[in-house]
């Protein structure tokens, strides 16, 4: 909000409001590109090269598996570019399945993203931050935990109040570490090709010797399909997007290859410098590879992969904040988080959501446990989205569809779906177990406070005990109800 009338006492009067608090279409296509790009390359570059080769038994298979799985996420994002300019609405996957299926399984979608997936996958990037940021002055010991929280903590809340100020904040923040995290796998990628052309091509040698089964192959994706999350994220945004049915789609063709490329040129770097064995006894393979390339310069290096893991987390948070609202104006989660600031034209209530949700899942420090639980449900629910898809493909064909991709790819992509879930069920049985419990249990919150006659029991609105409750923040805040839903 630029500028404003203000009445005697100072308030913003309740015409301007209604003129001016909304969210503006202010995200181009370089800040969508940013978006993809920022988004996906966080952690998982960082984190999985570890996971991936040491379930795929191989370098050539790992290598193999790094390229499919940017092949899988461009099959999966043209599908989410048909969903998202028929659907320009903001919300993601909530926004599809409420379409596709309707409210009830929108609300579990709604529950799994708040409990699971989305303060998951922060908490994961968050430490990350933290480990790379205190490696530097910890040497070969390991940073102790309670350090490693406090500032991923730091981190979380940082970025919530740069979101919290300004959206032009949040998308600067977004570019100026999209390229920071470039810099850093662009000096990867060189180091590593210095040392093939010096010809030290020993360790490419026999790259497919080893053994892997099905249940391991899977496991290797699941870790490499986290370093890819995110390729979906920029429809989370659609409704403050500049030309959605043009930029869309332009900023996943442009983002996604661009990933695919730096990804598999990096593993490659990785592979030729770091031994298989150094690979799987370090938490940090980014950390050990500059250190041998780059000897005391590569002590620069764990600061600009934190870098590279800070805009991640600032990606996660602007797109979470418009899942949670998206809900809240569907009357699914509590009218206040739908709202935004008067002053900033910013979601505040569900950034501040998104940020303790997060700061919850700090308790633990193990990147990997977090990996498990967040990926199963993930693919769950993207396979979901996909079947949406069809489903809407069937039941709505005279729907306008800018893009309409060929049915080979969604049926390819929910195939591959399904086997990333089923699989993992017989590999990692209490992790998926877990979600599925946390899941189900969505279904009696559903039925209780936003079924028939009981809805609007729980979400502040009319004269239910809780309208109090939102009066009181909306002042506190400062946030009123948007003109238009986003």
């Amino acid at each position: 909000m630029e500028s404003k009338h203000r009445n005697g006492n100072g308030r913003v009067s309740a015409a301007d409001e209604q003129q001016d608090v909304q969210l503006k279409k202010r995200i181009t296509l370089l800040n969508g590109v940013g978006i993809i790009v920022g988004t996906i390359i966080g952690s998982g570059i960082f984190v999985s090269p570890k996971g991936v080769y040491e379930h795929s038994g191989s370098i050539g298979v790992a290598l193999v598996i790094w390229s499919l799985c940017g092949v899988f996420s461009m099959f999966g994002a043209l599908c989410y570019a048909e969903l998202g300019t028929c659907i320009t609405k903001s919300g993601g996957d909530y926004a599809y399945i409420m379409e596709a299926f309707g409210p009830a399984l929108a609300f579990l979608r709604l529950w799994v993203g708040l409990l699971i997936i989305r303060p998951a996958t922060q908490a994961v990037l968050a430490l990350t931050f933290g480990y790379y940021m205190l490696d530097p002055f910890y040497g070969t010991c390991e940073p102790p935990n309670e350090a490693l929280r406090l500032l991923a903590a730091v981190c979380l809340c940082f970025l919530t109040y740069i979101n919290c100020r300004s959206v032009r904040w949040a998308m600067r923040v977004q570019d100026i570490f999209t390229a920071a995290k470039l810099f850093a796998l662009i000096a990867i990628i060189v180091g590593g090709s210095m040392r093939i052309f010096q010809g030290h091509t020993k360790l490419l040698e026999n790259a497919f010797e080893g053994e892997s089964s099905a249940k391991s192959i899977s496991l290797a994706f699941y870790y490499g399909l986290f370093a890819y999350g995110g390729w979906n994220y920029l429809n989370f945004v659609t409704g403050e997007l500049k030309d959605p049915y043009k930029n869309l789609p332009r900023a996943i063709w442009i983002g996604l290859p661009l990933v695919t490329c730096v990804y598999v040129l990096t593993n490659v770097a990785y592979f030729a410098v770091v031994s298989p064995t150094e690979i799987l006894a370090s938490p940090a393979v980014a950390v050990t590879f500059s250190n041998l390339v780059f000897g005391r310069v590569g002590l620069c290096m764990p600061i600009f992969v934190a870098l590279s893991v800070f805009g991640g987390v600032n990606g996660n948070l602007f797109t979470s904040a418009r899942f949670f609202a998206t809900g809240a104006h569907e009357g699914q989660l509590p009218e206040i988080l739908g709202m935004i600031s008067v002053r900033r034209c910013t979601p505040v209530p569900a950034l501040l959501l998104t940020c303790m949700m997060s700061l919850l899942m700090l308790c633990t420090s193990d990147i990997y446990s977090l990996i498990d639980y967040l990926s199963f449900a993930q693919w769950l629910w993207t396979g979901l989205v996909i079947l949406g898809l069809l489903v809407l493909r069937c039941r709505q064909p005279h729907l306008t569809r800018p893009i309409r991709v060929s049915l080979v790819c969604p049926v390819v992509f929910l195939a591959c779906c399904v086997f990333l879930t089923v699989v993992p069920i017989f590999a990692k049985p209490f992790a998926t177990g877990m979600v599925l419990v946390i899941m189900l249990a969505g279904l009696p919150v559903y039925l209780v406070f936003f079924y028939g006659s009981h809805k609007g029991k729980l979400i502040g609105k009319g004269k239910s005990p809780n309208a109090k409750v939102t009066e009181f923040l909306q002042k506190l805040l400062e946030v009123v109800t948007p003109e238009e839903k986003f």
